[in-house]
C-alpha cells in the first residue's frame, strides 16, 4: 500500500459528531436521504451541518431509488459535494444524475465489482457493501473480502460491518482507496460514539504509518 487510504463516516445526523470527525482528519461525511433509514436525516438539518464543514472535507448523500428531481432537489437546498447511489439504480440513470456520483455495489459474488465497473464506468468510484437480499445497506456485517478482484477500474471504497477490530485486515486483504463505516463507530443507529470513532481513525492511520 503506497497511499493514504481515505475515510468517510457515514449516517451523520448530528453537529456534535460531524465536528468530532472533521477534527480526526476524516476526509467525507455521509448523510443518508432514505426515509426508510434509521439514520435518515432532513435536508434542513444536513444543510446547517454541511455548512459548519471546512475546505476539503466532502458531504456525500447517500440516495435509494429516488426520483432523480428529488435527488437534485435535496442536492441544491443541502450543497452536497456528491452523491452516493445505494439502490437499483440503473447506468442510464446515475448517468443522467449529470454530476459526480459513486455508485454502491453489494457484493454477492466474483462478478459483483467487475459488472458494476464495467456497467457504472461513469461513477467516480464504486462503494462495496455486503449483499442482503432484503435491505440495501446498513447491514453491519462484512462480506467476504476475497471477492474484491486484486484488478480495478476504477476507485474503490470499502464498507459493510467495518469497525476497529477489521479495519486494518480489510485494508491489507482489499487495499481500497477508501473505507466507509457507520455502524461500527456508532452506540445507536444514527448516534455515533466518539471513542468508537476515535479508535476507527487511529487503527487506519496505525495502518499506514506501518507502509
Amino acid at each position: 500500500m503506497n497511499q493514504r487510504i481515505r475515510i468517510k463516516f457515514c449516517g451523520i445526523t448530528r453537529a456534535s459528531d460531524a465536528a468530532i470527525a472533521v477534527a480526526l482528519g476524516v476526509d467525507a461525511l455521509g448523510f443518508v436521504f432514505h426515509p426508510a433509514s434509521p439514520r435518515n436525516i432532513e435536508p434542513a438539518e444536513a444543510r446547517a451541518i454541511i455548512r459548519s464543514l471546512p475546505a476539503f472535507v466532502s458531504a456525500v448523500g447517500l440516495f435509494v431509488d429516488a426520483p432523480l428531481t428529488k435527488v437534485h432537489e435535496i442536492v441544491g437546498q443541502t450543497g452536497l459535494s456528491l452523491v452516493q447511489f445505494h439502490g437499483e439504480e440503473s447506468p442510464a440513470y446515475c448517468e443522467d444524475y449529470g454530476r459526480t456520483y459513486v455508485k454502491a455495489v453489494r457484493v454477492k459474488d466474483r462478478h459483483s465489482v467487475t459488472d458494476a465497473a464495467r456497467d457504472y464506468d461513469g461513477a467516480s468510484a464504486l462503494l462495496l457493501d455486503t449483499w442482503h437480499p432484503q435491505l440495501a445497506g446498513g447491514t453491519g456485517e462484512a462480506f467476504d473480502w476475497s471477492l474484491v478482484p486484486a484488478e480495478r477500474a476504477m476507485p474503490i471504497i470499502l464498507a459493510g460491518g467495518l469497525n476497529s477490530a477489521n479495519v486494518a485486515r480489510a485494508i491489507r486483504d482489499v487495499a481500497p482507496f477508501a473505507v466507509d463505516v457507520s455502524g461500527g463507530i456508532e452506540q445507536a443507529k444514527g448516534l455515533k460514539d466518539s471513542a468508537k470513532m476515535r479508535l476507527f481513525v487511529a487503527e487506519v492511520n496505525a495502518l499506514e504509518r506501518e507502509q
